[in-house]
C-alpha cells in the first residue's frame, strides 16, 4: 500500500497549552481513517495544520511523499486535498448553488479556463443531487438547517475534485435518515472514484461502517489506533470516554 498522506511528529502550542504533542499518523490510498477522542482533544487542531490552515510548531506533513508543510491552504486543494468545517462556513450572500460554484473556481485564470465545464456545466447540480441538496439550489445560507449546511459544507469539498476529504463532525445535525444518504454517498465515492476520508466524528454508530481504521487522541496525543471494534474495546478509550 502507497502512503497517500503521512504526519510526522506534529506539535502545536497555544501559550502555555500544547494541543498536539508528536502526533504521527498515516493514510494509505483506499483507506478511510476515523479519528476520535473527546471535546478539545486537539482533533480539529490536525485537521488544520493538516489543511494549512494552521502551522505546527515542530513536525512535518507529507502529500504524496512531498513535503507540503509550508504550503498555504490553497495550494493543498490544488494538489488534491479539501476538507469540511465543524462550525459551517457558508458565503452568506450566495445562494447553495452560487457558493459551490465559487469553490469550483481554480486560482489561476488557466485552471478557470480548464474548469469551464464544471463551473458552468451540470456536475455541480448532479453533485448537489448526489448530496441530498438539489431542491435548495437557489436557497441562502440563512433558510437552511444545520444539517443542510453541513451537506453544503460537504459539496464544497467535492467539487474541488479532491484526492483526500478531511470531514469533520459531517454528521452533526443530521437527521438518522441523512446519516444513512451520507454513508452511502462517502461509501461510493470510495468505490467508484477512489477518494480517501479522514473523518472526525462523535458519531460512532455512523463511523462504524465506513471505516478502515480509528484513530483516538486525548490531550492532543495519540492512545490507541486500529480496527473500529479493537479501539471500541481499548480499556484506555473506555477509560477516556466512560471516565
Amino acid at each position: 500500500m502507497t502512503k497517500l498522506l503521512e504526519v510526522q511528529n506534529i506539535t502545536k502550542k497555544f501559550g502555555g497549552l500544547t494541543a498536539l504533542n508528536r502526533v504521527s499518523f498515516h493514510l494509505e490510498e483506499g483507506e478511510v481513517l476515523g479519528l476520535i477522542g473527546p471535546n478539545g482533544s486537539g482533533k480539529t487542531t490536525l485537521f488544520n495544520i493538516i489543511m494549512g490552515d494552521l502551522f505546527p510548531d515542530y513536525g512535518k506533513v507529507f502529500f504524496k511523499g512531498d513535503d507540503i508543510s509550508k504550503l498555504p491552504p490553497h495550494q493543498r486543494v490544488r494538489k488534491g486535498i479539501a476538507r469540511t468545517y465543524q462550525v459551517p462556513r457558508p458565503f452568506k450572500e450566495m445562494t447553495v448553488f452560487e457558493g459551490v460554484r465559487v469553490a469550483a473556481l481554480s486560482p489561476s485564470i488557466i485552471g478557470c479556463l480548464n474548469r469551464e465545464a464544471m463551473v458552468h456545466g451540470p456536475e455541480i447540480r448532479k453533485l448537489l443531487e448526489e448530496i441530498g441538496l438539489v431542491e435548495r439550489l437557489s436557497m441562502y445560507p440563512d433558510e437552511l438547517t444545520m444539517g443542510d449546511l453541513r451537506r453544503v459544507e460537504l459539496a464544497r469539498a467535492l467539487v474541488t475534485k479532491p484526492r483526500i476529504v478531511l470531514l469533520d463532525e459531517i454528521f452533526a445535525g443530521l437527521t438518522v435518515a441523512e446519516i444513512e444518504e451520507i454513508d452511502k454517498l462517502l461509501k461510493r465515492k470510495v468505490k467508484e472514484e477512489g477518494l480517501d476520508f479522514v473523518i472526525i466524528s462523535h458519531d460512532l454508530k455512523a463511523l462504524s461502517p465506513l471505516v478502515s481504521r480509528v484513530m483516538v487522541i486525548n490531550f492532543g496525543q495519540l492512545i490507541a489506533e486500529g480496527s473500529f471494534d479493537q479501539v471500541i474495546n481499548d480499556e484506555k478509550v473506555k477509560e477516556v470516554y466512560l471516565g
